[in-house]
């Protein structure tokens, strides 16, 4: 379960920056990628294959003298269906670049002692994961951990005496333990929920926050006996971990329950760990929903962290929330902003913070004081990501991408508001591609509000010709469609193939206001899918489209409204595709693994009366009866939120009423396709079959 975890951590994250060229001594599959650029050399429309030699960067962090930030280099191999991670530096003013590793482990994670001499790291370069440690900016990697299942999630305390980290912990019997006569039976035995989460099924083994010396030695379990996690699965990461200034102290994310009050709750908490003492102590009981990612102020007077309100909902407005060291008391920060805050960063004076949330199809850099007071302090069509600030507060470092670009990282002085890009780490490749160009849109529902769409058309568009048009159904449900390079859905990818993409921010998305976020729920075949109706509707009469042409794509919950458009859309439709769809809420309620999203998106189990209306107005299968258009279906064998019966269900019913339909199934593939061949290999098939019925 370790390892799969990591893999998913890995390959299927949902922010990515961009990457650095890797250097000609690096152990990179150089004949992989030199043979993909020697076949597509010359200006040309973006590939599949161009998408998967997009190297990328992540988990940034700059120095304790504000001159350098570390960063990890994600270069993806098509020919070994992986990606090489190895940990890079930038000067912040992008006229320099070091590469730190340069092995054919994954290196990543890396973090700066206090005082900037040291960098330390995790590297599999052994097998399994450890922390590494070495003199900046050349060194020779000292290890400090070597632990049977590995570590992730590392920190270094601010006093530069310890290194926490996460790593599992046996707590639980096997099934070969208590029957050791029969060590060849593989049985799993489970007599409470849950059974399964996410990609795994549940085993003996749980993730503790660990403490060691920073020049090694004895290990403390903060965790101790405690069969729960931390951080938060299955996408938690060392964001959900936070030492104090001091180091006296260390903050973290725990959903501390069992059983059926797990899978039907959603109240993680804050836990403070004294590291002399070994109390523990949770700062947030009594609040119901998500309580996460802590972060304590450069003062040490507040701790910040994210809180969602309403117990039992993933998707309600996600709140910067302050706790008073002094007097324990908790108050909202950003009672003022009707949107979802994502990643922030203390400024050094303590005296604001700078953070990333939705507007609007984007996702914008705030400020906000310890009064509240919001100001924007960057924007446009863009992403930003991963706020950083120099510890003189002077100079801010951040990630942004578009739907056209993938993530580069940018500094901008504070007092001039002056932005520069320090890394352009796939010039080279784009230089060669041709443009899509980005519309907005604002398009009447059906009841007269207006619903947010970007549209993407092709390269060398011409307004003169017609063409087919691909409606994009968004996933979540609660997920904004943003200025997003994506690497799974990507509209670039799309629009290159001489489609026009039509992306609707229907009813049910974050960046338009909680309400307009609350309207999918218990209504999931209502509003919302008249939005995408009225949308699709309102843009097949512009004189580029043509009308006969027009497809539908979405996964989970975009796969949903396509498999629920399918038996509804009056023939607008000519083609579907359907990734990891939900078709019968019956048979998911049975079969997904954390009970509180059906509860709250249901309304409750299928077998309440209360509810049973619910399930028959908005389950797909509901109106199969009613399909009469091509349907491809996918899935991955290893996606336990939306299992891949729900795609099994869905394509028999097709099959068995005679409708056109293909399965495509991923045996090693979760709710995602992260690995670069299957990805190909997807976005093949995924092209033919609109090819076929819209070209």
């Amino acid at each position: 379960m370790q390892f799969r975890k990591m893999l998913l951590m890995l390959l299927a994250t949902s922010v990515f920056f961009a990457c650095e060229k890797r250097e000609k001594e690096e152990v990179t599959p150089k004949s992989d990628m030199d043979t993909e650029m020697s076949e597509n050399t010359g200006p040309r429309k973006l590939s599949a294959k161009d998408l998967y030699m997009v190297k990328r960067i992540g988990e940034a962090q700059i120095s304790p003298d504000g001159n350098w930030v570390l960063y990890v280099l994600s270069s993806p191999s098509i020919s070994d269906n992986k990606l090489f991670k190895d940990i890079y530096a930038v000067s912040v003013d992008g006229k320099e670049t070091k590469q730190i590793t340069s092995d054919d482990a994954a290196d990543f994670n890396p973090r700066w002692s206090p005082d900037g001499k040291e960098i330390a790291y995790i590297s599999d370069k052994d097998g399994v994961p450890q922390i590494y440690k070495q003199a900046f900016p050349k060194g020779s990697p000292v290890k400090v951990t070597d632990l049977e299942n590995g570590v992730s999630n590392m920190h270094w305390s601010p006093d530069g005496k310890h290194f926490s980290f996460t790593s599992e912990v046996k707590l639980q019997e096997t099934t070969a333990e208590k029957y050791p006569k029969y060590p060849k039976a593989n049985v799993r035995i489970y007599d409470a929920l849950p059974v399964r989460h996410w990609d795994h099924w549940i085993d003996e083994n749980f993730s503790h926050l660990f403490i060691i010396p920073a020049e090694g030695g004895e290990v403390i379990d903060v965790n101790k006996g405690e069969e729960f996690d931390t951080p938060l699965q299955p996408f938690g990461g060392a964001e959900e971990i936070c030492w104090s200034p001091d180091g006296k102290e260390i903050a973290y994310t725990s959903k501390k329950m069992g059983g059926l009050e797990f899978v039907k709750s959603t109240d993680s908490d804050i836990y403070i760990f004294d590291v002399e003492s070994g109390d523990t102590r949770n700062i947030t009981q009594g609040m119901k929903g998500f309580d996460k990612a802590p972060n304590y102020s450069p003062d040490g007077q507040w701790i910040a962290f994210h809180s969602q309100e309403r117990g039992g909902f993933e998707s309600d407005r996600i709140r910067i929330m302050l706790y008073n060291r002094e007097n324990a008391e908790i108050k909202e920060l950003t009672t003022n902003l009707d949107q979802w805050v994502f990643e922030d960063v203390w400024s050094p004076d303590s005296e604001s913070m700078y953070f990333t949330a939705t507007d609007s199809g984007t996702v914008k850099l705030f400020n906000i004081d310890l009064a509240g007071n919001i100001k924007v302090v960057n924007g446009g069509w863009f992403n930003h990501s991963s706020p950083l600030i120099s510890s003189d507060g002077q100079t801010l470092v951040y990630g942004k991408e578009s739907m056209l670009r993938p993530v580069d990282l940018y500094t901008m002085e504070v007092a001039t508001k002056t932005e520069n890009q320090i890394t352009d780490l796939n010039k080279e490749l784009f230089a060669n591609i041709k443009d899509a160009e980005i519309r907005e849109k604002w398009i009447p529902a059906k009841d007269g509000k207006l619903i947010h769409c970007w549209v993407l058309l092709p390269p060398e568009f011409d307004e003169n010709k017609k063409y087919p048009m691909i409606t994009y159904l968004q996933g979540g449900p609660q997920s904004m469609i943003g200025q997003r390079f994506h690497f799974r859905w990507n509209y670039f990818l799309m629009a290159s193939n001489d489609y026009v993409m039509l992306l609707p921010n229907r009813r049910g998305l974050p960046g338009f206001g909680q309400e307009w976020n609350d309207a999918i729920s218990l209504d999931w075949g209502g509003k919302p899918m008249d939005d995408i109706i009225a949308a699709t509707d309102h843009m097949t009469k512009e004189p580029y489209i043509n009308p006969d042409k027009v497809g539908a794509v979405g996964a989970s919950a975009g796969g949903y409204a396509a498999f629920w458009l399918a038996g509804n859309h009056e023939g607008r439709f000519k083609a579907f595709i359907a990734h990891c769809g939900v078709f019968n809420l019956e048979s998911m309620y049975g079969s997904t693994e954390e009970l509180w999203f059906p509860n709250w998106e249901y309304g409750g189990p299928y077998w309440d009366e209360e509810h049973k209306p619910n399930f028959v107005k908005n389950s797909p299968h509901n109106y199969v009866q009613n399909w009469d258009t091509p349907i491809m279906i996918t899935t991955g064998e290893y996606d336990f939120r939306v299992p891949y019966t729900q795609s099994l269900e869905a394509f028999t019913a097709a099959q068995a009423q005679g409708v056109e339909s293909k399965l495509l199934v991923f045996p090693e593939e979760t709710h995602f396709i992260a690995h670069p061949q299957e990805f190909i290999v997807w976005s093949s098939e995924f092209f033919d079959w609109l090819d076929k019925y819209l070209k």
